[in-house]
């Protein structure tokens, strides 16, 4: 019932938002006689947060069209190299030329999360990675439009998708994963490593991820301790709406993951708007569109499969079944410690109010197999936890140090 009176607010919204644009031109087109009136930028500027406040926010696109290697600018397409029900796998590939020594640079796969944002989120990773690197990228499909044909999606299945991707791209390949992924891509190259799977990469880097969320619990951490399993399943599970070609998916809500991401911080938020609102009074274009291009990718949402997300609350920070060794996959034991070939760099924020400090750096405890020459640890002071992969401290601290790494252990 939630998820349809979601989208009855939602299509109540729309024409509203669509009027509120409108008005806003009315009130700041040179054309526009009203621009010229007392009050015009202060209405504009209301009408135009009255805008953003009800319109729909659709999946961005990554826009990354070109990249710079050395002294020359060269084109990137962006292709699709697997195409599967939940996950497009995207490759990023530059127009180098056909003899240039760059087309040796070492290969990546970037996991993005599947945590309610999509992988656009990534934006600055790649475009960053690309100069130095040939990105590959997990693109997560929004559940809701996935048909119910196409069967469930569990986090078992996430392991296999990742296992999947590796041996597409390796044996060469550099692992990267960003947050919620840090734990299917471990037990994805512990598997890898038990089977002496001969595709296994060179490297694995995890940033930000709930490796063990026992380990400094942050207010996430804490709700999925504190509601037992079943509430969950009660309370956050809807099944998608006639419109959309997943009907009856069964699915949690993007809006709900959105309006949680929202309560963690709502000052925050608030006065980022106020500002918006006082940058537009001002005529602050340059603080005008970063807003608009934060909240752009910020608003963005995608449905999670209800298999996977319940998966997760139970298998990682409920049971935490990865670092007690009790996870099995499809049947398979988990077992970091058959890890011996792989170097390991993990990555965490000083102040990241998401996955907590020392929980990712938990791999190290668990990777018992891997030479200490192989593995590393950098913790970011100052960054938060988009901090680490987005913005000045990730451009200028973390990528350097991850380039460096997989050059190392290429």
């Amino acid at each position: 019932m939630l998820y349809h009176l979601h989208e009855l607010q939602r299509r109540f919204l729309s024409p509203m938002s669509v009027w509120a644009e409108a008005t806003s031109q009315l009130f700041s087109s040179p054309y526009s006689p009203l621009a010229y009136t007392p009050m015009a930028r202060r209405l504009s500027a209301g009408y135009d947060l009255l805008h953003r406040i009800g319109k729909l926010y659709e999946k961005p696109a990554f826009g990354l069209t070109s990249t710079r290697v050395g002294d020359t600018d060269v084109a990137v397409v962006e292709e699709v190299a697997i195409d599967k029900p939940f996950c497009r796998l995207l490759h990023f590939r530059r127009e180098l030329p056909a003899r240039s020594r760059r087309a040796a640079d070492p290969r990546v796969l970037l996991v993005a999360p599947l945590s309610g944002h999509y992988a656009t989120l990534l934006r600055d990773t790649v475009r960053t990675l690309m100069p130095d690197h040939d990105v590959w990228v997990t693109d997560w499909v929004d559940a809701k439009m996935v048909p119910v044909a196409a069967g469930p999606f569990h986090l078992d299945d996430y392991v296999g998708y990742v296992i999947e991707f590796i041996q597409a791209l390796g044996p060469d390949v550099h692992v990267i994963s960003v947050c919620q992924p840090t734990v299917p891509v471990l037990a994805a190259v512990s598997l890898m490593a038990s089977n002496k799977d001969p595709k296994l990469p060179k490297s694995m880097t995890m940033m930000g991820g709930p490796i063990d969320t026992r380990r400094n619990p942050t207010q996430v951490n804490a709700l999925a301790m504190r509601k037992p399993y079943e509430w969950f399943e009660r309370h956050v599970i809807f099944k998608v709406p006639t419109s959309y070609p997943g009907y009856l998916r069964k699915v949690y809500p993007g809006f709900l993951q959105h309006a949680g991401f929202v309560a963690m911080n709502p000052d925050r938020h608030l006065n980022s708007h106020w500002d918006y609102y006082l940058d537009l009074v001002k005529g602050d274009n340059e603080d005008v569109e970063s807003h608009r291009a934060f909240y752009d990718e910020y608003n963005a949402v995608l449905d999670l499969p209800a298999e996977y997300y319940l998966d997760t609350i139970r298998i990682v920070f409920q049971e935490h079944r990865l670092p007690n060794g009790t996870w099995k996959v499809h049947g398979e034991l988990v077992k970091p410690a058959d890890i011996r070939s792989v170097a390991l760099f993990t990555i965490e924020g000083e102040l990241d109010d998401i996955s907590g400090s020392g929980q990712t750096q938990a791999a190290h405890d668990l990777c018992t197999g891997i030479p200490k020459s192989k593995q590393r640890h950098l913790t970011v002071h100052g960054a938060g936890h988009y901090g680490i992969f987005s913005g000045r401290r990730w451009r200028e601290q973390v990528a350097p140090q991850i380039a460096g790494f997989i050059r190392e252990h290429a």
